[in-house]
This record gives C-alpha cells, sequence and structure tokens, in this order.
C-alpha cells in the first residue's frame, strides 16, 4: 500500500456541489482521493468525476510551456492550428510582452469597445475577480462575461427581477427536511449526483414526496410520487397552470403575499388561458396531473423548487424561471429552511465568478455598472480617477463573438472557457472567431478554441493553485495546492497581475494595484467593497467555509436567504403569456433535440476526456425512444446523422425509454460530435441565454465507416 506524504484537503473542481477533497500525494503525485465524513456539502460521498476524474493533471498533452503562433494571423483568414509545427515555444516574458503589446495597441487604435474578455467558471474567485478588475481597470469596458450566459442567465436574470437575489435561496442539504419538493429540468443524478443522494434520502427516510418535471425519464423519477413529463420548452404552461389551480382552489398564502409582495392582481388576471386543460394540449401533461401536483405542494408545510438548465437554456428561460418564482411566492415556499427557489448552478465556480463581477451588467457583489454610486465605489477600491469606469452595459458572452468584425470586438482574452464547444450553432461560432484580429488563450490544454488563439499561456488546474470557490449553496470554501505546478505553468491569478502590470506600464498609468503576495489579499480587497464576502477570511472558511452573505468578521453565515425581506423590498409577481420554442417540428425536422451531460463527463470534455473517465464513456451517443427508432429502422448501437438547420453529426444510437416520444438527447461532451453543431442560436431577450434545451432535428441510418474517429479528433484537438 502507497503511505502517501500528505493529505491536502481541497474543494472539488467539477460541478456546483462542492464536494470536499483529500488529495493523497506521493512524490508529487496524487494518486487517490477520498473525503471526510464530516464535510456539510457531502458527508463523506463523492460521485466518479471527484473520485476518480482527477488524472487529466497528469495527461501529456497538457501544455506547460508558453506557445506562440509562428505566423500571425488576419482577421477573416484566423484558423484552428492543433498542428505542433503551427506553434513554438516561448519564455513568459516574451509571450507576457506580446500579449501586453498587442492588447494595447488594439486598445489605443479602437478604444474599450474593442476590447473583450471570457473569465471561467472553473478558476477561483480570485483569478476571477482580478480578470475582470484588469479589463474594466485598464481597458475601461464592460465587456466581460463568463459561462453563466450560457447555463443560468435566464434563472439569474428572474431572480434578479423578483427578488433581488440571483442566487439559491437556500442549501441543498435542506431537501431533507421538505415536504414536499420540485425537480424540473435537472437530471440530478447524473449533473449533481451528490445532491441527488440527499433527495433519495429525503423520500426513503424522510418521508418527503417529490414530483419531477422533466421531458427524459431521469433516474429520479423511480423515486418521485409523481412524473410531468412535458414536451420540451413548454415549461411555462405547465407551471402557470399550477398556479391557475392554486389561486382558483384558493390554495394560496394570503398573508405571504399581502405582507411580502406586489403585482398580485395583474398576475391572477393573467392566469385566466391557464387552465390546465390548456396546457395538457401544449405540453402532453394530463390536466389531472397538473392540479394533482400542484395541490401536493401548495399543500406541503416545506415545499421547495429544484431546476436546472433544462428550464433556463430556452429562449424563454428567464419566463421559465419567473413562472417557478410565481409559484413559491403564490404559496409561501420562500425565506424558511425546507423552502425556497434552488436554481443548481453547473460549473464548480460559476457562482463565485458570477459573485466576482464576471458579467456585463455587475460589479462584484452584482452592482449595476450603470450605477454612478457603484461606479464610484469601485473607483476609490481601484485608485482610478472619478467617472473614470464605463457606465456602459458590456456585450454578453453570446454577443462578443457576434460582434467580432471590423468596427466592433477586435481582440478576446479567453480563461479557461472553449466556445467552439459551449455557443450553440458552431459553424456559425467559427465563421465569428475567424474575425478576430487578436485572441489569448489561457488555459491548461490547447482545446477547440485555444487552436485559434495567437498565443496559449499555460495555466494550472485546481489542484496547483490555492485559492477559493463559492458553491451553488452559496459556501465559500478553500481550495488548496496538492504540488508545485507542472513544467512553466503559472496559476492564473499570477499570470493576470504579469499581464496587468505591462499593460500599465505601456498605457503610461498607474491605477489599480497588482501586487498581491498571496490570493487572500485578493479576497479581501474584493470584500472591502462587496459586502457579502466582507466577513470572509481564509482562517473563517479553514475547514467546512461560510455560506454568503457574511457582513462582518463575526457573523456566521446565512444559509436561508429572505427570512423577513428580499433584497428588492418586496418580493415581485410577474405575469407571463406562452411563448413556443423558436423552431417547432416540422415534416422536414420531426424530432426535438435537447442537450445535457452525462455522468461520466463535463462540459466540453478537456478534463475528463483527457482522464480515465473517457475509457467509461469513450464516445458520443444519441437517445432516442424505442417507438422511435422503430419507425426508422434504427436498431440499439446502429450509426446514425442527427441534422438540423444548423449542421449535422454522426455517432451511435442509444435506444432508450428514457427519452420520450419525438424527443432525442445528445450529450455536449464529444468535439468529434459536438452537439452544438446543431443546436439553435436563438436567445432569451433578456437573458441573452441560446436555446440549448430544443430545436428541430432530423434522424438518418448511417453507415459504420462514417462515424468519426474519436482518437483522431482527440489527438487534434489536444495539444
Amino acid at each position: 500500500m502507497i503511505k502517501a506524504d500528505r493529505v491536502v484537503t481541497s474543494t472539488c473542481p467539477y460541478c456546483g456541489v462542492g464536494c470536499a477533497l483529500q488529495l493523497h500525494v506521493k512524490d508529487d503525485y496524487i494518486f487517490k482521493v477520498t473525503t471526510p465524513f464530516d464535510s456539510p456539502v457531502n458527508h463523506g460521498n463523492l460521485c466518479v468525476k471527484g473520485r476518480f476524474g482527477y488524472d487529466y493533471i497528469y495527461h501529456p498533452k497538457r501544455v506547460t510551456t508558453p506557445l506562440i503562433r509562428r505566423t500571425r494571423q488576419e482577421a477573416g483568414k484566423r484558423s484552428q492550428a492543433f498542428d505542433l509545427s503551427e506553434w513554438r515555444e516561448a519564455t513568459w516574458d516574451e509571450a507576457l510582452d506580446y500579449v501586453a503589446d498587442r492588447l494595447v495597441e488594439i486598445y489605443k487604435r479602437d478604444g474599450s469597445d474593442a476590447m473583450a474578455v471570457y473569465a471561467c467558471a472553473k478558476a477561483t474567485n480570485e483569478d476571477n475577480y482580478l480578470l475582470q478588475k484588469m479589463y474594466r481597470a485598464l481597458f475601461r469596458t464592460n465587456n466581460v462575461d463568463h459561462c453563466t450566459r450560457l447555463c443560468h442567465a435566464g434563472s439569474v436574470v428572474a431572480l434578479q427581477q423578483a427578488t433581488g437575489s440571483s442566487a439559491m435561496s437556500n442549501t441543498a442539504s435542506q431537501v431533507i427536511q421538505n415536504d414536499v419538493f420540485i425537480v424540473t429540468g435537472s437530471n440530478t443524478s447524473e449533473n449533481h449526483p451528490i445532491i441527488s443522494l440527499q433527495m433519495k434520502e429525503a423520500v426513503r427516510q424522510h418521508g418527503a414526496k417529490m414530483i419531477v418535471i422533466d421531458p427524459r425519464r431521469i433516474e429520479l423519477v423511480d423515486f418521485a410520487e409523481m412524473w410531468l413529463p412535458l414536451k420540451p420548452g413548454t415549461n411555462v404552461p405547465v407551471f402557470s397552470a399550477m398556479a391557475h389551480v392554486i389561486v382558483r382552489e384558493n390554495l394560496v398564502n394570503h398573508q405571504f403575499i399581502a405582507d411580502r409582495t406586489e403585482g398580485y392582481n395583474d398576475f391572477i388576471e393573467s392566469l385566466d388561458k391557464f387552465t390546465p386543460e390548456y396546457a395538457e394540449k401544449i405540453s402532453g401533461v394530463p390536466a389531472g396531473d397538473i392540479r394533482k401536483a400542484a395541490r401536493m405542494y401548495a399543500n406541503a408545510g416545506k415545499a421547495a423548487i429544484y431546476w436546472g438548465m433544462g428550464i433556463s437554456q430556452l429562449s424563454h428561460g428567464t419566463a421559465s424561471a419567473l413562472a417557478l418564482i410565481n409559484l413559491a411566492f403564490l404559496t409561501g415556499h420562500i425565506g424558511r429552511e425546507g423552502t425556497g427557489l434552488n436554481p443548481l448552478r453547473g460549473q464548480n465556480n460559476v457562482q463565485g465568478a458570477s459573485d466576482m463581477g464576471c458579467m456585463p451588467f455587475h460589479y462584484p457583489g452584482y452592482m449595476r455598472v450603470d450605477n454612478p454610486e457603484n461606479r464610484a465605489k469601485w473607483e476609490k477600491a481601484w485608485n482610478i480617477e472619478e467617472g473614470g469606469l464605463s457606465l456602459k452595459l458590456g456585450l454578453t458572452t453570446t454577443e462578443i463573438l457576434s460582434h467580432a468584425h471590423e468596427g466592433g470586438i477586435r481582440s478576446l482574452y479567453i480563461m479557461g472557457e472553449n466556445p467552439m464547444m459551449s455557443e450553440p450553432n458552431l459553424n456559425e461560432t467559427r465563421k465569428h472567431m475567424e474575425q478576430l484580429e487578436f485572441l489569448v488563450a489561457q488555459d491548461i490544454f490547447m482545446n477547440e478554441s485555444g487552436a485559434f488563439a495567437d498565443v496559449f499561456l499555460p495555466a494550472t488546474p485546481f489542484a496547483e493553485k490555492d485559492g477559493t470557490f463559492s458553491n451553488t449553496d452559496r459556501r465559500v470554501q478553500r481550495v488548496r495546492a496538492a504540488h508545485a505546478p507542472r513544467g512553466q505553468a503559472r496559476v492564473d491569478w499570477q499570470i493576470i497581475c504579469d499581464v496587468a502590470q505591462r499593460i500599465e506600464s505601456r498605457l503610461g498609468v498607474a491605477s489599480a494595484y497588482w501586487k498581491y503576495s498571496n490570493p487572500e489579499e485578493i479576497l479581501r480587497e474584493m470584500g472591502n467593497v462587496n459586502s457579502d464576502y466582507a466577513g470572509i477570511t481564509y482562517d473563517r472558511i479553514d475547514k467546512v467555509g461560510l455560506i454568503y452573505p457574511v457582513p462582518d468578521l463575526t457573523h456566521p453565515g446565512t444559509p436561508t436567504l429572505f427570512t423577513e425581506s428580499f433584497p428588492r423590498g418586496r418580493g415581485k409577481f410577474h405575469a407571463l403569456d406562452y411563448v413556443p420554442v423558436n423552431e417547432e417540428p416540422s415534416d422536414e425536422y420531426p424530432f426535438i433535440l435537447t442537450t445535457g451531460r452525462v455522468l461520466e463527463h463535463w462540459h466540453g470534455g478537456s478534463m475528463t476526456r483527457n482522464s480515465v473517465l473517457n475509457d467509461a464513456y469513450p464516445e458520443a451517443r444519441v437517445e432516442m425512444h424505442p417507438a422511435d427508432a422503430e419507425i426508422h429502422g434504427i436498431r440499439n448501437g446502429d450509426p446514425v446523422k442527427v441534422q438540423s438547420r444548423r449542421g449535422e453529426v454522426i455517432l451511435r444510437a442509444t435506444v432508450t425509454e428514457k427519452t420520450s416520444v419525438g424527443v432525442v438527447f445528445i450529450p455536449f461532451h464529444f468535439a468529434e460530435a459536438a452537439a452544438n453543431l446543431l443546436t439553435n442560436d436563438a436567445l432569451d431577450p433578456q437573458a441573452k441565454i441560446p436555446e440549448f434545451k430544443a430545436c428541430a432535428v432530423q434522424v438518418f441510418s448511417a453507415q459504420e465507416n462514417d462515424l468519426p474517429r474519436a482518437d483522431v479528433i482527440l489527438n487534434r484537438g489536444r495539444y
């Protein structure tokens, strides 16, 4: 048995649950991962990714030396380069000087509107805070965003509008206090496995009743009291019909509505048409089941709603989330333990990256950038002249690339993101990437987006850095380095400081502070202005973390929000209408495609597909209902071509009753069969989130030799 030199406690780098990890290190190599049983987040449990998905750190394709393209690319002629001959190794000084020179050149020539940056939900709070600070303080632009635009932007906007906050109101572990809870738009067993264990415990050991509302027969259906298999994109009719029942049968919490909400009368007038029968015609969910679910939720002593990207990733994602919020306001199932509105965040630090201000509309702490008082606070913190920061709302992730053209965005700095896998309609995304004049990639692997870059800055994974992550519960937890960075790789916050100091020198300014001795200094700087983090220190979160808001150094944290009031004052009901998905099925494209994750993989695959986990799930699959497969002559394991109006992929079929008739499902982890070649880039007008969860496709039989060779694609796509 191997005896560890040391055991380092850290936080999982995968989903938003934020499980505690114990990294067992021998000779600067992690050989085993366990977890403490006293963790309040995961209670000794880990999923397959947390326990086994760490070996990507040592993958031979990891980039650990700065790289510069051999030839400078011209806008409009930019191309991907996975071939080593297209790149040359560089020193850090050469690479950083090159980045600073080109960024400053473009900024001086074209101004703030030409500059944009993608922050990273996999990086630490400290990394993300500094990156948005660099672009706001030095380039005076709010063109700052990250992957929340592609996952829960609809939820964030809806919660901001209705409550004035944008995070989970309660913690996931409070599910064991629920009498009834709704899970919708979330395949929790695969996306947030440890939370699904707590949901099952609530049902089996505490007698809670679970209602699953989802187009797919996910595993949680086996534990549910009810399953409402709605057609993708029909959330608003189903939830509004539940509200219709609650109002018509007088199951509302009149006291809560009177004391703590506004807009109720206009809202109930809007419900007239949302009868359960109307919702049944649109969604396929029987009217009787809608009534039963509404009564269960309304009559519970404590009820909560947990939702995922099946709610938000729609062209009406904001409306879908608002419909859930209306249900909580109607019944008063919010502001108490065991209740609440709980969007389950997808990436390990997407909550933290949002908190840190990595969005085009907000500084850290969700302070609007177009508010002069907020601007003044950050000008003081960053030593910037009065009126120096921009009041102009920035472009979102989905808008930044579409504005990559002459007179628009000319340079893009990408930290740890991969838009060439995560954006919808990837053929169009490719055209936008080609139009950039200068692209910086700061990452650990050369991915599909980094291959377009002019310079690659090798960063570190979670196990080679110190800092903090903020999980879906709003719990801020420590991340600790298990060993030194591999090769010449550097931690993200140090790279950013090195770039920022060079930019300042070239601009001839000396504004913000960039000489930090450790990441805690960075967190404390942010917390001096953002009161939610004001009481968080590394000592205070040394063992189990703290759940913000933590307004001072003696505050114990706030697991349950809205106990007395909402940040906006009163909670606001919103009258809604039904807007169909942008692309309905037709004779030419008869199926609805929906996308998501599988247990073994994570997002664009740059971590798990360079891990032993790829052996467990090595190829892309499309799930298809047996009735549909029989009509099309498709058997389990057959190669098929899935085609939309935007592109096509070839992959194998999995014939399963997990999906519904007329609905097919493709995971989005596989570059060789990228689901986002098919997806629709129609946007929610409020949140600017794409409609990943519903587009029209056709499925054809294909030949075995049509299947892409995953080994070839991966060798090309992972430097």
